[in-house]
């Protein structure tokens, strides 16, 4: 799990740029900013790594200091998203493409090859997981993606292994199960 620091130096070097983000063309925005010490690389900029940190985040025990500035960056996020709603939602549902079609991909290759992927579902799930925190924005997103998610999420719910939860414990409660079913399970062959 990425560390509080971690999520919050996305965050903070979403918001120096996001104005610049919200107007371009691209979907993908390199941040060009290194993570902490000992951390992973940080992702390019999307409205869904924004959420997904965001609600990690909110799921986390953050120190005061770190919840002061996890505070700070929220409200600008959602200065941001208001003054440039559309922009915002455009850009939600472009990425709300991308990721389904990512989603999907995944799927087609566990299917064709579980043994190859199986082990990569922790990892990707985030994909299903950005797909449902983009929802709330991603107002154009045609009715045919709509019923490709559906489709897919009965395939998942078919080699689905109902189970814990995946990710790091501390994070549940920010994703609970009634809407993030698929965090608490594997995918795998049912005895």
């Amino acid at each position: 799990m990425p560390s509080p620091e971690y999520d919050l130096g996305y965050l903070q070097a979403g918001v120096n740029i996001l104005e610049s983000y919200l107007l371009s063309s691209e979907l993908y925005w390199t941040l060009g900013v290194r993570p902490p010490v000992g951390g992973p690389a940080y992702p390019q900029l999307t409205l869904g790594g924004i959420n997904l940190s965001l609600a990690r985040l909110r799921s986390m025990h953050l120190s005061v200091q770190n919840e002061a500035i996890f505070k700070s960056l929220e409200a600008e996020i959602g200065a941001m998203r208001l003054d440039w709603q559309v922009r915002w939602e455009d850009k939600a549902s472009h990425e709300f493409h991308a990721r389904l079609f990512l989603w999907r991909d995944f799927l087609e290759e566990y299917r064709a090859n579980p043994a190859n992927h199986v082990d990569r579902y922790a990892y990707e799930v985030s994909r299903r997981v950005m797909l449902q925190l983009l929802s709330s924005d991603a107002f154009k997103v045609p009715h045919e993606e709509v019923e490709l998610l559906e489709g897919l999420d009965a395939l998942l719910k078919s080699i689905f292994i109902p189970g814990p939860f995946i990710w790091e414990t501390e994070l549940a409660d920010g994703f609970p199960r009634s809407t993030y079913w698929y965090l608490y399970g594997k995918i795998g062959a049912r005895s």
